[in-house]
């Protein structure tokens, strides 16, 4: 009973679940507005003092967004003692996202343009190889609650560096970004309380939100970019089929809601994605970059959500690079 683990445990429930009841990330958003406001109307200047163009901007924006995922993954990991369950597939969920991530770094490493040791004196050789190994042990101090865990962890930072630096083309900047955000709003869902995300309570209505419009905006860019408009089905069929597709993805939306449950989450995002096939197949011709001002908003929601206000400005500057439009105007035939 007074034992001192779990005393620490219960102290550091007692404040998660406080923190429920006002979710912190929310109002970190609220208090990140007047950045953000700026963002939106010097974010042109900005972009042209870094160099970034037109051109260049979406492939810089998800790599810089995979490299912070990345970091925010090592430096909010290894509390371990906070888990509800002591049996947990977590270093593992957490392992495969560090190497998808390592891949599109790796696939990416030009614009890097990090150092090599080849022609450098020995004083530049020995800054580099310190650089290397205070990352490498960071990775690894990441997840020390066993002793295979740091080896996991830089087994697969490591490994994902070396397949992308192998790879003959670059990871999709839109496919790649896409599938870390996905994997890690997983994680967060599995283990709230390992990300500071909540802890063996109920999550919020705001928390529940975020997600759903995360998994929503996810399904609606992955439907856009995979599928082409044919507008062969008929109008009467296709009103019929869309009202049960509404009505079982509302039940989906309630059944996640009152479970919070990963799998009930994942056939959300399937529901989404089937409601939004046959919008799209039914549809005669499709918005323009409607799929990137998508992924500029995903952008912002998962920023928010991490307490990552550095991605929710990028994604802004992302959407005011792009051609301007009524943005609800074209998504409405999906819904």
């Amino acid at each position: 009973m007074f034992d001192s683990t779990m005393i620490v445990q219960s102290a550091v429930s007692a404040f998660n679940n406080a923190a429920l009841v006002s979710p912190a990330f929310f109002w970190w958003a609220v208090l990140a507005l007047p950045l953000f406001v700026m963002v939106y109307f010097c974010g042109e200047s900005f972009m042209e003092r870094i160099g970034w163009t037109n051109r260049n901007i979406k492939s810089r924006i998800s790599l810089f967004t995979v490299i912070l995922t990345l970091i925010w993954l090592i430096v909010f990991g290894g509390n371990y003692n906070v888990l509800r369950d002591n049996a947990t597939v977590l270093p593992f969920m957490i392992a495969a996202i560090v190497f998808v991530a390592s891949i599109f770094i790796g696939s990416n490493w030009k614009q890097l343009k990090i150092p090599s040791v080849r022609g450098k004196t020995r004083s530049q050789k020995f800054s580099i190889i310190c650089s290397w190994l205070i990352i490498l042990s960071a990775v690894g101090l990441s997840d020390i609650h066993a002793w295979w865990g740091p080896i996991l962890q830089i087994t697969a930072f490591v490994a994902g560096l070396f397949f992308g630096r192998i790879a003959n083309n670059e990871m999709r900047p839109i496919a790649g970004t896409l599938l870390i955000i996905f994997a890690t709003t997983i994680a967060m869902l599995m283990q709230p309380e390992f990300f500071r995300f909540g802890q063996l309570g109920a999550l919020t209505p705001i928390h529940l939100l975020f997600l759903i419009f995360i998994a929503l905006v996810i399904a609606a860019i992955l439907a856009i970019r995979n599928i082409k408009p044919r507008s062969f089905i008929r109008h009467s069929v296709f009103v019929k089929i869309k009202w049960l597709l509404r009505f079982l993805t509302i039940l989906c939306m309630a059944l996640f809601i009152l479970t919070e449950s990963v799998p009930v989450f994942l056939g959300m995002t399937v529901m989404f994605f089937i409601s939004f096939y046959l919008s799209i197949k039914h549809a005669e011709t499709m918005p323009e970059h409607l799929d990137e001002k998508l992924f500029a908003i995903l952008l912002g929601l998962f920023g928010i959500v991490t307490t990552m206000p550095v991605i929710t400005a990028m994604g802004i500057l992302y959407w005011i690079s792009l051609p301007r439009g009524n943005v609800w105007h074209q998504l409405k035939f999906l819904l």
